[in-house]
């Protein structure tokens, strides 16, 4: 919890200095913008918090977004393909990439870090022989389809709305919360994460559950690839979804996520989505700050969390430690 208070004072600190920098910031349409994009990107940060509290990793989740993302238009437009179908076949796909790289894991013994790093570069690599290295969109159809990614919930407030892509990331927000910390489930989750050997030992099925895991990492990459093309209409599968692993994984870390694993907190990833959403922003609104540094801030912020994560665990495990003399 302490670290959730954190990552909020942190987003409250740099809305007030963005807002401070740029009269942009607090308008309804800004404010709805960044809203849409915390939803898509919390999707993705939530599913890598599943895999990173188990103590893995998964560096594939920006090129399933692209697979997705561009195989949705692809199949509907190309080739005729009913929506429906189209959705369900494309996140059945993304599920299946999680089983593999779960099995590749636990049955082989890879690790989380190699696999998902080949996924990295199969997975765009299909993308782009599918399209013939061509981008796909829906040529301004599919509207009913397209709402889940750019539609808007009006509430008659100062002209402002709630998109349609939060509200998909409340409902797994919840489902996620329940799966992580009232099911034995989400249980196992976090003590094969702070010891996978001990975990095994007591009983539990440790291979499954980060099968699981896996499975559940990529099928919210898949969703989150089906609401980001969705929302921008159109892909192309040389750079879409290009580097969003390291934005799922710095909201991971920033929300309390450790990277040892063992611990969790879905408000914290959905908050520090966010958090990574106002500094884009920032960096886009504010005339001072250059647009070529945005990496920058995305390293450092992942570098400052790991950082520190690694000095609150040593200080702890010295506390345990005179306590216990």
């Amino acid at each position: 919890m302490k670290n959730v208070l954190g990552v909020i004072g942190l987003l409250v600190v740099v809305c007030l200095l963005t807002a401070l920098a740029s009269e942009h910031f607090m308008t309804g349409r800004n404010i709805e913008n960044l809203m849409r994009r915390t939803a898509l990107f919390g999707l993705l940060g939530l599913g890598a918090a599943f895999v990173i509290v188990t103590g893995g990793i998964d560096l594939s989740i920006g090129s399933i977004v692209c697979l997705v993302g561009c195989l949705t238009p692809y199949l509907v437009v190309e080739c005729g393909w009913a929506p429906g179908l189209t959705v369900a076949f494309v996140l059945g796909v993304a599920a299946l990439l999680g089983v593999v790289h779960g099995l590749l894991i636990t049955r082989l013994r890879l690790q989380p870090f190699l696999v998902t790093l080949c996924g990295l570069l199969i997975y765009r690599g299909i993308a782009r022989g599918i399209t013939g290295d061509q981008s796909q969109g829906f040529r301004s159809g599919f509207s009913d389809l397209r709402f889940w990614g750019n539609g808007r919930l009006e509430v008659g407030v100062f002209d402002f709305a709630v998109p349609a892509p939060a509200v998909v990331l409340a409902v797994v927000a919840i489902l996620a919360a329940i799966a992580l910390s009232h099911t034995v489930f989400g249980r196992y989750l976090r003590a094969i994460g702070r010891n996978e050997q001990a975990a095994r030992y007591a009983g539990i099925a440790t291979d499954r559950c980060v099968v699981a895991a896996y499975t559940v990492c990529a099928l919210l990459a898949g969703l989150g690839g089906l609401l980001f093309v969705f929302d921008v209409g159109s892909a192309q599968p040389a750079d879409f979804g290009n580097v969003y692993e390291l934005y799922a994984i710095a909201a991971a870390v920033l929300g309390g996520c450790s990277l040892r694993g063992g611990e969790v907190s879905v408000l914290g990833v959905v908050v520090g989505a966010a958090v990574m959403q106002v500094l884009r922003n920032a960096i886009t609104l504010v005339p001072w700050i250059p647009d070529a540094i945005e990496y920058a801030v995305i390293g450092g912020v992942i570098l400052a969390g790991v950082a520190i994560d690694e000095v609150v665990k040593r200080a702890v495990a010295q506390r345990r430690l005179r306590n216990s003399v």
